[in-house]
């Protein structure tokens, strides 16, 4: 069987065993890591979690892959279902790119919401509701204008939970005494699923014409795990305007959103381009669907296991080391004009990305006060789908029609090496000496 996305072509059958390969790789690596363990003992046989807390880990890990199965379906197959109700590939691009356009605005403004009033589960549980409204808008009306507006209100309202959601899982696993990314890795996994599922799903139901039945289906999940979920409010007085304005005026913080929009445009600009890039260098339309069956699953052990290791290494010090892997990887891109390695390069996403975005969200926790954490998490997610990604789509492909696939890929290299030779020149974020083990 043959799941087909954005002129991609997968093997359903090798596609699940590779996923498969995958998950049993990490339980082999460490199963109590990649599981979550149930109870923890101390050194006298004591319980460390209760009962209450392991239902909430295992709920929110349910949660975050019901929730990322969800864009498992809509972000490979919308743009295909455009195109069925006739729309051209300008304006499929035109309504593809609102969302990191709309970031930048939202995902502060929810954020700030979230730690004024001490509260995740209702706000993230209002998001979602509204991302549900907002899709019916999208599926049941016609017409270029009703599908921008109701697009800007599904982005507006989906792409706001993201950091929310992180910050719930953040808080929860260190509550348990686990890492972030063993609850996150769950995402990664319900992602990879649904991405790879939902095309022979789509067959059986009659075609994509039914890809609103299926996403909605697949929504009622994530909707009763967040009923089942504890919420998990914020410490301190409510968050003022000039506490958020305190935010801003951190240096520190900044810069690291400077470093962090340095380091990320290259790479979304290869998530906009790469599938015309390898085109132009031959590539066959199932090499581009395993690209990204390589992305998706990929980033699941690194998810599930890196967080037993980052704590003996400052973070700007493992960003420098993503910095020049990602220069080694755009690097590469720009040299191999092969398809066939240009493919498997595509799991380099668990040394880098991955890697980055644990590190990332681990040290936004640790440089902002814990009253101002779901603002935090939410301009890091701005910078990161809205600044970057604009940048990125816009002038890689500029720089594309003009000079070439690989000049944008050795631009992208430069961007990273000079995030990581910004990170040591500026004293305001130097490892301080007494960082945390």
């Amino acid at each position: 069987m043959t799941v087909y996305v954005e002129n991609a072509q997968i093997n359903l059958t090798e596609g699940f065993n590779f996923v498969i390969a995958i998950l049993g790789i990490c339980l082999y690596i460490d199963k109590d890591c990649f599981f979550g363990i149930a109870y923890l003992l101390d050194c006298e046989g004591q319980l460390l979690m209760s009962a209450n807390l392991n239902r909430q880990v295992w709920t929110l890990r349910g949660l975050n892959m019901t929730y990322y199965a969800t864009t498992g379906i809509l972000n490979p197959f919308l743009p295909i279902y455009f195109e069925g109700r006739g729309y051209t590939s300008s304006q499929i691009g035109l309504l593809m790119m609102i969302g990191p356009f709309v970031t930048i605005f939202a995902q502060p403004f929810w954020g700030y919401l979230s730690d004024r009033y001490h509260t995740l589960k209702l706000i993230i549980f209002g998001l979602w509701t509204m991302t549900l409204i907002s899709s019916v808008g999208i599926f049941q009306t016609a017409g270029l204008p009703l599908s921008f507006l109701f697009m800007l209100l599904l982005y507006f309202f989906m792409l706001s939970s993201v950091p929310l959601l992180d910050t719930m899982t953040i808080r929860t696993a260190r509550q348990a005494g686990i890492g972030y990314g063993s609850v996150r890795a769950f995402g990664s996994m319900g992602y990879t699923l649904l991405a790879m599922l939902s095309g022979p799903l789509l067959t059986a139901l009659g075609g994509m014409h039914n890809i609103p039945y299926l996403y909605w289906s697949v929504w009622s999940l994530p909707m009763l795990l967040l009923l089942l979920l504890k919420d998990t409010k914020g410490s301190g007085a409510r968050v003022s305007i000039r506490a958020f304005g305190s935010l801003l005026g951190n240096k520190r913080f900044l810069w690291f959103l400077f470093l962090v929009f340095l380091l990320i445009t290259p790479h979304r600009m290869n998530d906009v381009l790469l599938v015309l890039y390898m085109k132009d260098v031959g590539a066959s339309d199932s090499m581009i669907g395993w690209a990204w069956a390589l992305v998706a699953a990929s980033e699941i052990p690194t998810f599930a296991l890196f967080g037993r290791f980052m704590q003996r290494f400052h973070e700007l010090a493992l960003l420098g080391i993503v910095a020049v892997l990602y220069t080694i990887r755009w690097s590469l891109y720009g040299w191999i004009t092969d398809p066939a390695p240009l493919m498997l390069l595509q799991a380099s996403h668990c040394i880098t990305f991955a890697v980055f975005w644990i590190v990332s969200v681990q040290y936004v926790v640790r440089i902002v006060p814990e009253s101002l954490q779901s603002t935090g998490q939410s301009m890091l997610s701005m910078v990161f789908l809205g600044l970057a990604g604009i940048t990125g789509g816009y002038a890689g492909g500029w720089l594309k029609d003009h000079f070439g696939g690989p000049s944008m890929y050795y631009s992208g290299a430069v961007m990273t090496f000079a995030a990581d030779r910004s990170a040591p020149c500026n004293p305001c974020i130097l490892p301080q000496k007494n960082h945390p083990a």
